[in-house]
């Protein structure tokens, strides 16, 4: 894992008897170790659970919040996920920039 990547939470909503749900654990798993996840799930049915998925507009399990955000529901895409991934762990370039004023 490179050491200058965050932590990275990511809860799964999930159900019973999901095959989605399954690989979808199997790439958070795997992933994690990649880039340093923390992962938690929840179960869909559960009050907690329903009441993200609702408030996330996440329809069926498995869904995948990144950072208490929604990111999608059903079948997980390891290479959509990738991307968000990258995406946020992606150092800013503009921080390395002086700000001086002329004037």
């Amino acid at each position: 894992m490179d050491t200058q990547h965050r932590l990275i939470h990511i809860l799964l909503l999930t159900q019973e008897h999901c095959g989605f749900c399954e690989q979808a654990r199997d790439i958070l798993e795997r992933l994690s170790r990649e880039y340093g996840l923390a992962v938690s799930t929840l179960d869909m049915h559960s009050a907690q659970g329903q009441e993200l998925a609702i408030r996330g507009g996440l329809l069926f399990p498995p869904a995948i919040f990144i950072e208490g955000e929604p990111f999608s529901y059903g079948r997980l895409s390891e290479r959509k996920l990738r991307r968000e991934l990258d995406r946020r762990l992606a150092v800013p370039r503009l921080t390395a920039v002086s700000h001086s004023s002329s004037g």
